[in-house]
């Protein structure tokens, strides 16, 4: 039993009621009340149900909001717990989790991870970075999200939604699935990027912004990335034919791609990013809005336990 229980709220992915991450959520909750901390358990059918709960428990400032799940429950977390007191504990059971790879927290082994946060329970939070992302809906409305992770705008983008539109295969594979399956659509738009007042204008497959190393399932886009420097990484690629795209796409894994003619990095704390075609935006694997979007690096203002 800890010598000091803590009051924390367990938030469990709605969707892990079936398959073989069913019994992570319970178990988390099972262990950290073994360990003699106050746990509330939120398990609700969808994640707008699980979005209202967490937002009334995270208002009672527990000692820390734990979510069980991938990086869309990691965002969800962030948009809860970025600009508070309260701590963001991860455990994965997701496709991806890549903000838990970028921790160091242990993606594939659950007992692992569970242990890593009661440890992390007895001492204090690390703080890192969070971005803010801004944009205008259709009808004039402005909209504003917060993500930790990574943020794509490009070919990455239309991948992460074929993905998310796949049941099968678990785990990090769908993704190169669907890349895969998304090379026969393959085509640059042309970009404006400005970085904190520098404007780039070029074609491109892709332009991705990461705050951490990794987006869908271990691809190193930005492998020099910091998580609480203060700056995002930018990744543009320059068209190419599909099948140097083939060629080249191995290396992203082990993130030997950063020194490719076709592949420039930047880095900027402020970033916008326009198009000549809608684009959907997605963040830590969550679709946002289609381009332009304004970025903004807020240091410091997220906690997590890792």
């Amino acid at each position: 039993m800890t010598t000091k229980p803590r009051r924390v709220v367990v938030a469990i992915n709605p969707s892990a009621s079936f398959g073989a991450s069913r019994d992570v959520g319970p178990a988390v909750v099972q262990t950290l009340r073994a360990m003699g901390h106050e746990v509330t358990s939120l398990t609700e059918p969808d994640f707008e149900s699980l979005l209202e709960s967490a937002h009334a428990a995270v208002r009672a400032r527990p000692d820390a909001l734990v979510v069980v799940g991938g990086d869309g429950m990691v965002h969800l977390g962030v948009n809860l717990v970025a600009g508070t007191r309260v701590p963001l504990g991860i455990v994965p059971s997701g496709t991806g989790n890549d903000m838990a790879r970028g921790l160091g927290i242990p993606h594939d082994d659950t007992e692992a991870a569970i242990r890593m946060l009661g440890d992390a329970l007895e001492r204090p939070a690390r703080v890192i970075d969070a971005v803010r992302i801004e944009w205008t809906d259709a009808d004039g409305s402005r909209g504003e999200r917060r993500f930790a992770c990574a943020l794509s705008a490009g070919f990455d983008a239309a991948v992460n939604e074929r993905a998310n539109l796949m049941r099968r295969p678990k785990g990090a594979s769908r993704y190169v699935i669907a890349l895969l399956a998304e090379l026969a659509r393959l085509r640059p738009a042309h970009y404006r990027v400005a970085l904190d007042g520098e404007v780039l204008e070029q074609d491109a497959l892709m332009v991705s912004a990461g705050n951490n190393v990794s987006l869908g399932g271990g691809m190193k886009i930005t492998p020099d990335a910091v998580l609480d420097d203060g700056l995002l990484d930018v990744m543009i690629v320059a068209p190419m034919s599909r099948a140097k795209f083939l060629r080249l796409f191995p290396k992203v894994f082990q993130g030997a791609h950063t020194t490719l003619p076709v592949v420039s990095m930047r880095r900027a704390r402020r970033i916008r990013i326009e198009a000549d075609r809608p684009i959907a935006v997605y963040a830590d694997g969550e679709r946002i809005a289609p381009l332009p979007v304004d970025l903004e690096v807020e240091p410091g203002v997220l906690r997590v336990l890792a």
